[in-house]
C-alpha cells in the first residue's frame, strides 16, 4: 500500500512488532513517529530509517508525555493519519495470590491506560485527517484466561472493548478503529514468557512463533480499504484467510 504523505505514530517502537511496523510503514513511504521509553533504541531505529522517522521518548502511561508526542509529530510532519497502540508488557508474570499489587497495576497502566492516553491525545489530529485509523494490538488473551497472566488478560480484554467504544463514538467522524490479535510472535516478550515456565504458552518452541514482520505487514494492510469490513472489530492473524489477504501465504 502506498502511504506517501501519511504519518503513522507507533507506540512501543523500540523492538518487536513496533520496530518491524516502523520499518514496514517507512518502506511503504509513510512518515513514522517512533515512541518508546528506550531512547537509545528508537534513536538507532530512526537512524536506520532516515528522514521519514522521528524518535520521541515517551512513557505511554503518562498522558502529558503522550500528548506532547502528538504535538511533536504534528510539528514534524504536519498531520497524523494512523495511531498504532502497540506498547505492552506481560512482566511480572505471577499468580494472583502472589502478585505485587503495584506491579500488577503498572501493567494495567501501560497496556490499558496507555492505549486510552494515545487515543485521547491523537483523536483531534486523526479527525482532521478525515479518514484516520486507530489500530490496537490485541491478543488471544483478551478472550480467554491464561494462568499467571491476570493483568495481561484483563488489560487486553479491556482494550478490545475500548476499540469497540472508539468505533461507536468516532466512526461518524471518519475514524477507523480495528484491533489485531497477532498470535504468538517471536519477540522479547516471548523470551520472558518462556523464562517463566508457567502455562502452556511458555512451553512452545521458538519456531512455533511467527516473525514480527508478519503483524507489521498486516498493520499496513489494515490501513487499506480492504480491511474496512473489520472496522470496530478485531482481526486474528491466526486466520488463514487474513494471512492470504495480507500476502503471507
Amino acid at each position: 500500500m502506498d502511504m506517501t504523505g501519511k504519518t503513522v505514530m507507533i507506540t512501543g517502537a523500540s523492538r518487536g512488532i513496533g520496530a518491524a511496523a516502523a520499518r514496514e510503514f517507512a518502506a511503504n513511504a509513510a512518515n513514522v513517529a517512533l515512541l518508546a521509553r528506550s531512547q537509545d533504541a528508537i534513536t538507532e531505529l530512526q537512524g536506520d530509517i532516515g528522514d521519514k522517522a522521528i524518535a520521541i521518548p515517551c512513557n505511554v502511561a503518562r498522558y502529558a508525555e503522550m500528548s506532547a508526542a502528538v504535538e511533536t509529530t504534528l510539528q514534524a510532519f504536519g498531520s497524523l493519519d494512523v495511531l498504532i497502540n502497540n506498547a505492552g508488557v506481560v512482566e511480572p508474570i505471577s499468580h494472583l495470590a502472589d502478585a505485587d499489587p503495584d506491579a500488577w497495576g503498572q501493567v494495567i497502566d501501560i497496556n490499558l491506560k496507555g492505549v486510552f492516553n494515545g487515543i485521547h491525545a491523537a483523536l483531534p489530529a486523526l479527525r482532521a485527517s478525515g479518514r484516520g485509523s486507530i489500530l490496537n494490538i490485541s491478543s488471544g488473551a483478551a478472550h480467554g484466561p491464561v494462568e499467571a497472566w491476570s493483568h495481561y488478560c484483563a488489560s487486553k480484554a479491556a482494550v478490545n472493548m475500548l476499540n469497540r467504544c472508539v468505533d461507536k463514538e468516532e466512526r461518524a467522524n471518519g475514524i477507523r478503529a480495528i484491533g489485531l490479535s497477532p498470535g504468538t510472535v517471536a519477540t522479547e516478550m516471548q523470551r520472558e514468557i518462556k523464562a517463566s515456565g508457567i502455562n502452556p504458552v511458555s512451553q512452545l518452541a521458538w519456531e512455533d512463533h511467527i516473525p514480527a514482520e508478519w503483524p507489521a505487514k498486516c498493520l499496513v494492510w489494515m490501513c487499506s480499504p480492504d480491511a474496512d469490513a473489520y472496522i470496530g472489530d478485531e482481526i486474528s492473524l491466526r486466520d488463514e484467510s487474513i494471512r492470504k489477504a495480507v500476502g503471507l501465504i
